[in-house]
């Protein structure tokens, strides 16, 4: 890989190197999301199922914007097109998900420390997403940074 530099829209100088970086860690960052997404879609029923024994209202459209968001943003993030806010979106989205999802605090003895993993898993996923919210997706992208 070459180490040459470029400054993109924002001004900001990167490597090919970095930019390189930048892909893979939108391609695995989309790995998590996008799987998920086209699972939701095939399995609407059980998602609107699994929204709602979580007590959320609205299940079905709780279960659509999941879907589009996954599916929808997270292509998006992975092709680097509006890149920042996708991963804004994301990230609010994985906390959310944490939040409402993997309630470790009141969660059964049994089943409290996997709900813990899950949790701070997509805590900290939302903090890889906020860096390229902050960063940008590198050249390699729609977003050309």
């Amino acid at each position: 890989m070459s180490t040459l530099t470029a400054k993109g829209t924002t001004g900001v100088t990167t490597t090919s190197t970095q930019d390189v970086i930048a892909l893979v860690g939108r391609i695995l960052v989309a790995y998590l999301f996008i799987p998920a997404g086209i699972g939701k879609l095939m399995g609407f029923a059980g998602t609107v199922g699994y929204v709602a024994s979580s007590g959320l209202p609205l299940p079905q459209v709780g279960a659509a914007l999941a879907i589009v968001i996954e599916l929808g943003v997270g292509i998006a993030f992975l092709l680097g097109f509006k890149t920042r806010i996708s991963a804004i979106v994301l990230a609010v989205f994985t906390v959310a998900t944490a939040l409402f999802f993997h309630k470790y605090w009141s969660a059964p003895d049994a089943m409290k420390m996997m709900q813990q993993i899950n949790f701070n898993k997509n805590i900290a996923i939302a903090g890889g997403l906020l860096a390229f919210a902050a960063f940008g997706p590198g050249r390699l992208s729609i977003d050309k940074r």
